[in-house]
């Protein structure tokens, strides 16, 4: 139970693969991810920025 198997092994060396082989593939990862993540602020943003309907004329100024 304490020791590694060579699934373990074999889940460890894909991982380090994934993180550290090749040139810049974690960092393209992480930029296409912040990309996404700057895409659905605008999004969310563009959401909140549209107008609300006006009110007719002359219902804004009534005073009882």
């Amino acid at each position: 139970m304490g020791g590694l198997s060579i699934w373990h092994l074999l889940i460890l060396g894909a991982i380090v693969l994934i993180l550290f082989g090749g040139r810049g593939k974690l960092s393209d990862i992480m930029g296409d991810f912040a990309k996404g993540i700057k895409s659905f602020k605008k999004g969310l943003s563009d959401e909140e920025e549209k107008p609300k309907p006006a009110a007719p004329p002359g219902e804004k100024d009534k005073t009882p």
